[in-house]
């Protein structure tokens, strides 16, 4: 891998880390003691602190599983993802800017974990009709759509493979 995408791949991180702190400091100003505010319909921004994961997956587990789980694991997870991705392990492509995505995402809630008692700023919501998310945030949308990406581009070149052989 050259220089210059490890240079274009760092960026991404930092980006998204910037980006997903900068809006968490802005709810966290405008948001935390405020009513909700609702645009266009669909939009609703308000404040809220999770414990959990994604949506608030694993908010009931004990504190001290919540903290090896959150804090440890993902730390681990979000190190080999980096070391994978800036030895060259990783052929250059799509891919590796789904990778970054993915880190700058999982840095920025690890950075509120450690800054807020292993909790996570949220403050978005979405709702069309019947369908609705749960309180999101940059980090979770950086991650997310990280995480499609890579299941895309994987089932597309599996795809590839099915139809050559």
């Amino acid at each position: 891998m050259s220089v210059r995408r490890r240079v274009v791949l760092a960026v991404i991180i930092v980006l998204t880390i910037a980006i997903d702190q900068g809006t968490k400091a802005m709810a966290r100003a405008s948001l935390k003691n405020a009513f909700p505010r609702h645009y266009a319909g669909v939009l609703t921004l308000l404040y809220t602190e999770n414990p959990g994961a994604f949506l608030s997956i694993g908010s009931n587990l004990p504190a001290n599983v919540r903290h090896v789980v959150f804090d440890g694991l993902v730390s681990i997870g979000l190190l080999a993802a980096a070391f994978v991705l800036f030895t060259g392990r990783m052929q250059p492509g799509p891919d590796d800017v789904a990778i970054a995505f993915i880190i700058g995402g999982g840095v920025g809630n690890l950075v509120d974990r450690f800054r807020l008692g292993g909790r996570v700023t949220d403050f978005i919501y979405l709702e069309a009709g019947p369908l609705h998310t749960g309180v999101f945030n940059i980090a979770d949308m950086a991650i997310t759509g990280g995480v499609l990406w890579l299941a895309l581009t994987w089932a597309v070149a599996s795809l590839r493979r099915k139809t050559e052989s």
